[in-house]
């Protein structure tokens, strides 16, 4: 695809103030910039890379990728949609040794439905955990969305969590390698340790400073951020991992395996927390590695993002394929011009078409979704034929996700919600270091030796 013109800009709208802003990019608000005309920016992805201090996703680091795993990478990694990352070489790095990791993921249900733009995380990450073959946990933070939105209960929010669990498992996770849970339900014991020894080491002025919080805050808001950085630590989730001990402490082996995690961007300011802070554990931890994603545009157009509360905003997983014609046809913003004479001679801004952007989410073919771009730059491809192309794919889409969704009962849920040893395979051609092996024929003293001995005779007789 070729790069967005840099001066591109989206026409003013109808009733919007005309102010000069700045994108507004955390995890409670997401806001497009403006200019001093008024006109509504698309976000600016490398200057909150470049404010944040994370690193793009370049083609030497997917070159790595697709050499260690044999695979192409994902047309998201490929296209730029998942554009930067926080060490992500370095769990490369554990894959090519055979060394343990696992995904971690999650959602805030605010909704009982998910809708197109809460599939691109889950997707991603089912995609990963089939090319890595790792363990995977995904928390739903149904204790969150009650702490922020006020007409919310936390009964509201668990009932949404248990339904969001469905959609999730309806987007493929191997359940042998996966564990979903509620935060409701499930945070108590080395879990909770780790919110408690972790909040013990943050003061209010750092959370303050990560998330804006003020003296109006209330205090389950101010804590809350502790949960979810705690979700990062392997040693919350004993059960998962091999020779689990009910009775014994926490484990300084499983405390050293790290997690990658996959989200959106405006998620990163819970992990810099944990970056900051996990070595100063009781029993330190590596720093997560993230891998963030763009959002997925809203019908409006670039500089939104698609939410639940908006219905209009969004294609929602629940929807028919009329509504989802309705939606695409009527509210998709196009970069198609005035008349059929002005779009023939200058031709469309594939850049600022969500129909476009959306193709570009789920077409697979890089050729073909070239040259749909490329007709529409020239002028020979219509705007109302782009979207018909969008609303073919989308309604293809959906169907085979709700067909899948039908067969997530209340017990399937409960037996990915079942805290339990997952079973992975990991890297099957591992290049382990020399050291490695010379410690492994010593053997190692203390807990640290024995701890560790169980992960690696477990996961090596995974590999087997």
């Amino acid at each position: 695809m070729a790069a967005p013109p840099p001066t591109e800009e989206l026409p003013i709208r109808e009733g919007e103030k005309k102010a000069s802003t700045e994108q507004e990019i955390n995890p409670w608000d997401v806001q497009a910039g403006q200019d001093e005309q008024g006109n509504t920016l698309q976000f600016d992805y490398v200057a909150i890379s470049q404010k944040w201090a994370t690193k793009l996703i370049d083609e030497d680091l997917l070159g790595r990728f697709e050499r260690l795993t044999g695979k192409k990478p994902h047309r998201w990694l490929r296209r730029g949609l998942f554009f930067s990352h926080r060490d992500f070489d370095k769990i490369l790095d554990r894959y090519e040794a055979g060394e343990p990791f696992f995904l971690y993921t999650g959602r805030g249900p605010s909704s009982d439905a998910l809708h197109l733009g809460h599939t691109i995380p889950f997707t991603f990450t089912k995609w990963l955990q089939d090319v890595f073959d790792v363990p995977l946990v995904i928390m739903l933070t149904d204790d969150e969305k009650a702490l922020f939105k006020d007409g919310l209960s936390f009964e509201d929010t668990h009932k949404f969590g248990l339904q969001n669990a469905k959609d999730i498992i309806a987007c493929g996770f191997d359940m042998k390698k996966t564990f979903i849970y509620s935060d409701l339900e499930y945070v108590s014991g080395h879990f909770l340790y780790n919110v408690w020894e972790f909040s013990k080491l943050l003061p209010f002025n750092q959370v303050r400073g990560a998330f804006g919080f003020d003296g109006s805050t209330n205090i389950g808001r101010i804590m809350f951020p502790a949960v979810q950085c705690a979700a990062s630590f392997a040693t919350s989730y004993p059960e998962i991992w091999p020779n689990y001990d009910p009775k014994a402490d926490r484990s300084k082996a499983i405390a050293k395996i790290p997690c990658l995690i996959p989200m959106a961007i405006d998620q990163d300011p819970y992990f810099r927390l944990v970056r900051d802070n996990s070595h100063r554990m009781r029993f330190p931890s590596p720093k997560p590695a993230l891998i963030h994603s763009k959002f997925l545009t809203a019908l409006q157009g670039a500089g939104g993002k698609m939410s639940a509360s908006d219905p209009n905003s969004a294609i929602f997983m629940t929807d028919t394929p009329n509504q989802i014609k309705n939606k695409i046809n009527k509210h998709a913003f196009s970069g198609g011009r005035e008349t059929l004479e002005e779009h023939q001679r200058l031709g469309g801004i594939p850049e600022v078409d969500v129909a476009f952007q959306y193709l570009s989410y789920f077409e697979d073919d890089d050729a073909k979704l070239l040259e749909i771009e490329n007709s529409y730059r020239k002028g020979t491809l219509m705007t109302g034929e782009l979207k018909k192309m969008a609303i073919a794919m989308l309604q293809e889409y959906v169907k085979e996700f709700q067909e899948r969704r039908k067969q997530v009962t209340d017990e399937v849920m409960r037996g990915y919600m079942t805290p339990r040893e997952l079973v992975w395979k990991g890297n099957p051609n591992p290049v382990r270091k020399e050291k490695e092996k010379e410690k492994k024929g010593k053997g190692e003293k203390g807990e640290k030796g024995k701890d560790a001995g169980k992960i690696e005779e477990k996961t090596g007789e995974a590999k087997s």
